[in-house]
């Protein structure tokens, strides 16, 4: 195959919240576009492992509370003693939010989600940089939201760690420049997961309500966004740093 069908060719790449709809789409076509994939999410993800395993594929699937500076150094030591090196690391996973206001959001709750959407971040990124300095670079990727653009009603914690992951993501970007790393941001829109069922009851009734707040006119597909992270960790996106890509089907547009 072409080097342009195969992307990530020889790369190790680390997709944290592998298990979810995103997550593990994006877990399916790293493997397709020849990464060796480390699946990391609190929940097991062997059904996806054996699915990369069957079509050829290299991936590794890792039980982590990435909320823990232990579990997410053991974490990426157990990757590099399979594979002795680490690439591209994507930060994917989210808290569940409940629909809110800080009125009536306790500070348990609140603290959940920063510790998941912020925090988990940090730590892995933290876990991962020094491998990538030694190797002379890598590309990190915190996916953030169109919500980390623009408010909503009911999401405040929510909105408030997305937006915090497109300043970290900055921050960093600058911090590691120097050492070859690359370190961006990737914003979808409301997509077809699990979220959208747990937020209006079933995926039809999503369809409905939230659906129309894109241009498009309809929900983001899981794939949609995977496709968007390849970008961010291939070659082709070499040129891109401190930035955000919104995959948002226009969200935030208006």
């Amino acid at each position: 195959m072409s080097h342009q069908s195969n992307p990530l060719d020889g790369m190790v790449a680390i997709v944290v919240g592998a298990a979810g709809g995103i997550g593990s789409a994006i877990v399916r076509q790293y493997a397709a576009a020849g990464a060796k994939v480390a699946c990391v999410d609190r929940s097991g993800s062997d059904s996806l492992i054996e699915a990369i395993t069957r079509d050829g594929g290299e991936a590794l699937a890792i039980i982590c509370d990435i909320t823990q500076p232990e579990a997410t150094q053991a974490a990426v030591d157990a990757i590099v003693n399979r594979w002795g090196r680490v690439d591209i690391l994507v930060n994917g996973a989210s808290a569940d939010d409940p629909t809110a206001s800080i009125l009536d959001l306790p500070p348990s709750v609140w603290n959940h989600i920063f510790a998941v959407n912020v925090t988990g971040p940090y730590l892995m990124s933290r876990a991962v940089l020094p491998l990538m300095i030694a190797n002379g670079g890598g590309t990190i990727i915190h996916v953030a939201s169109q919500l980390g653009h623009v408010g909503s009603a009911g999401r405040p914690a929510y909105c408030a760690t997305k937006g915090a992951l497109l300043q970290l993501t900055k921050a960093m970007a600058a911090d590691h420049a120097a050492d070859g790393i690359r370190v961006v941001s990737l914003s979808p829109g409301a997509v077809e997961t699990h979220r959208m069922i747990l937020r209006h009851g079933n995926m039809e009734e999503a369809r409905r309500v939230s659906g129309p707040k894109h241009l498009v006119g309809r929900l983001g597909l899981p794939d949609e966004i995977a496709h968007a992270a390849v970008f961010l960790a291939s070659p082709a996106a070499s040129f891109m740093t401190g930035a955000d890509l919104l995959v948002d089907g226009g969200y935030a547009a208006t």
